[in-house]
């Protein structure tokens, strides 16, 4: 179904209701570049880092578009659990994966609050940037926490740039891209209105400056397109 939640007036906060997850992976397509590119790349270092029968683990799951990507790329037996505290977002992901036959395990739960299973693999894609920034630290150190001793975390990002000039030429581009995908001016900067104080982006050096204080050895971006960037942290 294609995104037109902010084609007419919305007064409320973005939230991941009913009305958004109907239109998600159409939103996601059309409004993160490159997003198909990463999640191949995604799966791609989980296939490289992982073993038979390990756990990857995807927090903020949505519609299980990473976990299924993986499951039809890995050659091997993983064990994927997507976790999510929108039961829409749960109710979409659990029709695709029945679509696909795959074998996903989903859970509904708060993972800000709820243990994360012990995994060789944690997947965050645009997932931290909705969490309040005096909540990420605590939520990065769980997810290190969470991992066995050799495992990795990939995360993706909305990022913001330090130089004021730069940010706002990065965010220009952005929205160019989005007219380029078919969004209006009204839609973008209505969508814009309900993001302000639920979506807070980091920097790139914030963004690895806060793995590193939760204890990971190494921390890379491995693909940045203008405000949008993956990042993998080793334990």
């Amino acid at each position: 179904m294609r995104d037109r939640v902010f084609s007419k007036d919305i007064k409320k906060q973005f939230e991941f209701d009913e009305e958004v997850a109907s239109v998600f992976d159409d939103m996601l397509e059309r409004s993160v570049p490159f997003y198909r590119d990463v999640l191949s790349l995604v799966s791609t270092l989980v296939e490289k880092n992982t073993e038979e029968n390990e756990r990857v683990c995807d927090l903020g799951c949505s519609t299980a578009s990473t976990l299924l990507e993986i499951f039809n790329k890995t050659s091997k037996r993983l064990e994927l659990v997507g976790i999510d505290n929108s039961s829409a977002m749960i109710k979409r992901a659990r029709k695709k994966i029945a679509a696909f036959g795959a074998d996903i395990k989903l859970l509904q739960a708060d993972f800000m609050q709820d243990d994360i299973p012990l995994s060789k693999v944690i997947i965050a894609n645009y997932t931290l940037q909705f969490v309040r920034p005096r909540k990420r630290e605590e939520l990065v150190k769980k997810i290190y926490n969470s991992l066995e001793d050799d495992g990795i975390f990939i995360f993706n990002e909305k990022i913001i740039y330090e130089d004021k000039k730069l940010n706002k030429q990065m965010i220009d581009i952005y929205y160019d891209f989005k007219k380029q995908k078919g969004y209006s001016e009204y839609e973008i900067a209505k969508k814009r209105e309900a993001l302000e104080n639920v979506l807070i982006p980091y920097s790139d050096e914030e963004n690895i400056s806060l793995a590193k204080s939760a204890g990971f050895k190494n921390v890379d971006t491995i693909f940045k397109w203008a405000n949008f960037a993956c990042f993998i942290a080793q334990k």
